[in-house]
């Protein structure tokens, strides 16, 4: 038997997908055609029901994002009361002369429940609830949102940076950036959105006022003139109906404008509006108490209700009692130790080879103040980055760096810290923990209140701020980092920046024995048949010192299977190596051009390098102090000149001179990359924008 095929347009849709359009036309049908009273009353009670629970999620959101769709569905519920109003309007003023009941229960019981059947106190009611509604909370929560939208679009420059250097040091991935980014954004988003969605709800107060004014004054003329009723009985019957139509629709508005205040006023935090009340304004048995005294006070003034005060006074009093009890109580149970016994002294040992400990390759050491961000037990954040750190080296570079033993250092500053690599240090600074950060990145809008450092990874001018801070130095163009942060940036910068070091002989044999599950035949035929497992390493530390990355491992593996039957000089075989990695390199420090710009050698200066590595040989060139020294200086002027035009210094020499140049220039320039000829792709056209010892 065929089964029944629905058209594809038809079978995309679902329940989700068809209610929102369902809603928007079953609304615009409302203020077309005539409802009974029934339907009417199951419209009111939906429009209630919305309304609370509009009120009950915006109380149970943790942050304002967790709501995102509020300012649509405060639309929504606005264009709902308004159909409603019109609907009712109709069956008021066509069927009003018939009894109270005539728009349905709902109307009829707002009219007698809430205000008695009296129309003078349902006007003043209505009235009260209108100026509530339009004066206080909904003209607060737009300001409030039109505030927080010019800060969040303020701030999105700094937090966009830094989400950016959080990137580059390896905090996060790519995904993780992607989303906070797209987080950052719709944080902006929503506030311009609740900006304007404010509007809908004070032209909605307006509306509700003028709709109830027209049906009194158009109820009074259709029951005087066409139902011949006299004046007070039209007066009465119109007026308590417009008046409960009014109410029924004004209430839902002021519970979802309320709603709209706890979204936009609230400050982020891990907790609920419930949780944060309970925690924040009952926590401090000191206030409880105090308040609990003043109230009994106050209740023993004659004339006041004496019960009542008292009452809510013992109440408190005994808050904070059970409050202040409870807390001695956590205090003394931390504080409690088991009792043991002393341990007798042992025995005094020789001197042995285990009392000599090796040094750790890469090493931290933190002041007492900084222990909490690396301790597991308090949530040690520092742990978390660095294993990111490693993490992202490992692909970026082509090895894993060997693990960071973390210690405390008691002869540090409390909130210093060390960084060393075997035993020798490589890096200090410190970072304020609890405090953020501010860096300079050279386009902020004016100075910071605070204590004023330097960037311990870059050098670039900073401050260190309280967070209470963060979102104003964001504002003004700063890059906020906390403490863990600086030290894990600073660490990632030096790893990077000594590669070269950390691969040792058991690393590059831990990276052949990882290859050796792809490629075993490659492997085994480069070491140890035709080159030491020494030599290798020195051609991968040779790349490693001058930035190169070792990722394209199949390509060295088979450049130097090629080569290293001809020689076994770790120099050449980084050359021969370099060649081969070409358009890696050049795609390094080039990322998105085909044009390189690169600085060149005058031809005069050429021939005179060439003259001296004739002479001298690769190892024992020794250049004449005078052309040392211009070599030097002219380069470095020229460097400068590249990156004051925004572009990365690249000295494009002969394949003769490169390893000379590059071993001459690093310690002076050690931004500075030296390509030859050789290395360069086909397809990239060369752009000099300088001569060094042109002058």
């Amino acid at each position: 038997m065929n089964s029944l095929k629905l058209p594809v347009w038809l079978s995309g849709l679902n329940g989700k997908a068809v209610a929102a359009p369902i809603l928007i036309i079953l609304m615009l049908a409302m203020m077309i055609l005539p409802l009974p009273a029934f339907i009417l009353d199951v419209f009111f009670s939906f429009n209630i029901a919305i309304a609370v629970i509009v009120l009950l999620t915006s109380l149970y959101t943790v942050k304002p994002l967790d709501f995102m769709v509020f300012p649509t569905v405060l639309l929504v519920s606005t264009m709902l009361r308004l159909s409603l109003n019109v609907a009712s309007t109709r069956v008021v003023l066509t069927e009003g002369h018939t009894g109270p009941d005539a728009a349905g229960k709902v109307i009829e019981a707002f009219g007698h429940f809430l205000i008695g059947g009296n129309y003078t106190v349902g006007i003043v009611v209505f009235v009260i609830l209108t100026i509530i509604n339009f004066t206080v909370v909904t003209k607060g929560a737009g300001r409030i949102a039109e505030v927080g939208a010019r800060f969040a679009l303020d701030a999105m420059p700094g937090k966009q940076m830094a989400i950016d250097a959080d990137l580059n040091a390896g905090l996060i991935v790519e995904q993780e950036a992607r989303r906070r980014r797209t987080e950052v954004a719709q944080e902006a988003e929503f506030y311009g959105a609740m900006d304007g969605a404010s509007k809908y709800v004070r032209g909605d107060a307006v509306a509700g006022i003028m709709v109830t004014v027209i049906n009194i004054v158009g109820g009074l003329i259709v029951g005087m003139v066409q139902h011949d009723l006299d004046f007070a009985s039209a007066l009465k019957n119109y007026t308590l109906l417009a008046i409960g139509d009014g109410l029924v629709a004004q209430i839902p508005s002021l519970i979802i404008s309320t709603a709209a205040g706890v979204v936009v006023s609230r400050v982020a935090s891990d907790q609920d509006i419930g949780g944060q009340l309970i925690g924040q304004l009952f926590a401090k048995p000191q206030v409880l108490i105090i308040s609990g005294a003043i109230i009994g006070g106050m209740g023993i003034i004659p004339g006041m209700p004496h019960m009542a005060f008292i009452l809510l006074s013992s109440l408190l009093c005994g808050g904070g009692y059970l409050l202040t009890k409870r807390n001695q109580e956590a205090a003394t149970a931390s504080e409690a130790k088991p009792e043991t016994q002393a341990a007798p002294a042992p025995e005094m040992e020789e001197v042995g080879w285990q009392d000599i400990l090796p040094v750790d390759t890469l090493g931290l050491e933190v002041g007492y103040r900084l222990i909490p961000l690396v301790d597991k037990t308090q949530g040690g954040e520092l742990l978390k980055r660095i294993k990111g750190i490693r993490k992202k080296f490992a692909q970026e570079v082509g090895f894993l760096s060997p693990p960071v033993h973390i210690r405390d250092n008691l002869e540090l500053k409390p909130a210093a810290y060390k960084i060393a690599l075997k035993g020798v240090e490589i890096g200090s600074g410190e970072a304020l923990n609890g405090q953020y950060l501010a860096i300079n990145p050279g386009m902020v809008s004016g100075p910071l209140p605070g204590q004023e450092t330097t960037d311990p990874a870059f050098g670039l001018p900073a401050v260190w701020i309280d967070a209470s801070m963060r979102e104003q130095a964001q504002t003004m163009g700063y890059t906020v980092v906390d403490a863990g942060t600086v030290i894990a940036t600073h660490l990632n910068h030096l790893i990077t920046s000594n590669a070269a070091e950390l691969l040792g002989r058991q690393e590059v044999q831990q990276l052949l024995d990882h290859l050796a599950k792809e490629m075993p035949k490659m492997v085994e035929d480069l070491v140890p048949k035709l080159l030491p497992l020494s030599v290798l390493q020195k051609v991968l530390q040779n790349l490693l010192m001058e930035g190169v990355h070792i990722r394209d491992m199949r390509s060295i593996i088979e450049t130097l299977s090629e080569q290293a039957m001809h020689t076994q000089d770790a120099n050449e075989l980084t050359a021969q190596v370099r060649i081969a990695l070409g358009r890696a390199i050049v795609q390094q420090i080039f990322p998105s051009t085909n044009e390189l710009t690169v600085m060149t050698l005058d031809n005069r200066l050429e021939r005179l390098l060439m003259q001296a590595l004739n002479t001298g040989g690769n190892d024992s060139v020794a250049l004449e102090p005078g052309l040392a020294d211009t070599l030097a200086s002219q380069t470095e002027a020229a460097a400068q000149q590249q990156e004051q035009m925004g572009l990365t210094p690249v000295l494009l020499v002969p394949a003769p001179l490169r390893a000379l140049l590059a071993k001459f220039l690093r310690r002076t320039l050690p931004q500075l990359k030296v390509l030859s000829h050789a290395e360069l792709p086909e397809s990239k056209t060369i752009r000099v924008t300088s001569l060094v010892g042109g002058q």
